[in-house]
């Protein structure tokens, strides 16, 4: 299938979305909006990958959003001016609703996300990356919450998501401020796992990395996942708890048994690949 703002491979349980747009600082349009999300879920509900990475094209990873794109034509009727001005409040929070859901499909998907990062990593950019589980970045790399300079306040997931990778102090200072953040710093602090040269030695170490996580036993991978996520927004009892009934209900012997005998082995395993999701009736 053919998108407006990505191309999308998939190769040896790798799946790479690629920002497409490079002459556009891979600026985030209406139809970004729309096609990510459809994206990672057509991976995720048929069990296309065990991993997405996602990178970008050009000097910059992404400039954020193109507020230009959602600009409205003005309304010449008075009554339709009225209604228009009644339901403002209304019609935005939908639509940051909307944008919020495009990110969150990254977290909620049952695999992991790399993010791989050039450039600059602009407003929105932000958004998304920290919606991923891992980021890694160019030397050249920045990120900027950049909403604060032209008199926003970031809100498609940059606040829920920085203070929980990053100490409290220092996402506060990018926020107030909107300065950038260079690679080195981001790394020093935990933003991103590592900082490479330039995007090609950065991606030849995030496919390997990729590789090796579509490797392992996709339900011990999916469960990772979980149990990360569950227990970022958990108390350690809670959490102790979850991973207690998941393993009961979801360990399976035989995939262990499996990675225990291809290690020894020294060859790759053969592991079941997740279920498709099934879409619910009614």
């Amino acid at each position: 299938m053919t998108y407006s703002c990505f191309d999308v491979e998939i190769d040896n349980n790798i799946a790479h979305i690629i920002l497409n747009r490079p002459k556009k600082r891979n600026s985030m349009i209406k139809e970004f909006w729309d096609e990510l999300p459809e994206i990672v879920r057509d991976i995720d509900n048929h069990a296309k990958a065990r991993v997405i990475v996602i990178s970008s094209t050009g000097p910059h990873f992404t400039s954020g959003l193109d507020v230009s794109s959602f600009m409205r034509p003005e309304i010449s009727d008075p009554e339709e001016q009225r209604a228009a001005r009644i339901r403002a409040g209304a019609d935005f929070y939908a639509t940051v609703k909307n944008m919020q859901d495009s990110f969150s499909v990254l977290e909620q998907c049952r695999i992991p996300v790399i993010a791989a990062i050039q450039g600059g990593c602009i407003g929105g950019g932000v958004d998304l990356i920290t919606a991923c589980d891992m980021r890694y970045a160019t030397e050249d790399a920045f990120v900027t919450i950049f909403e604060t300079n032209i008199g926003m306040t970031a809100d498609v997931g940059t606040f829920p998501r920085i203070t929980k990778l990053i100490p409290d102090g220092i996402a506060r200072e990018l926020s107030y401020t909107g300065r950038r953040m260079p690679a080195d710093e981001a790394k020093d602090c935990g933003l991103v796992n590592k900082v490479f040269e330039n995007q090609e030695a950065m991606m030849e170490a995030v496919m390997a990395l990729a590789a090796e996580i579509a490797s392992k036993a996709p339900l011990a991978i999916t469960g990772c996942k979980q149990m990360m996520n569950y227990s970022r927004d958990h108390s350690v009892a809670d959490s102790l708890d979850y991973i207690a009934i998941w393993n009961a209900s979801m360990l399976q012997r035989e995939e262990i048994f499996e990675a225990m005998k291809a290690n020894a082995e020294k060859r790759p395993g053969e592991f079941v690949d997740l279920p498709p999701v099934k879409k619910q009736i009614g």
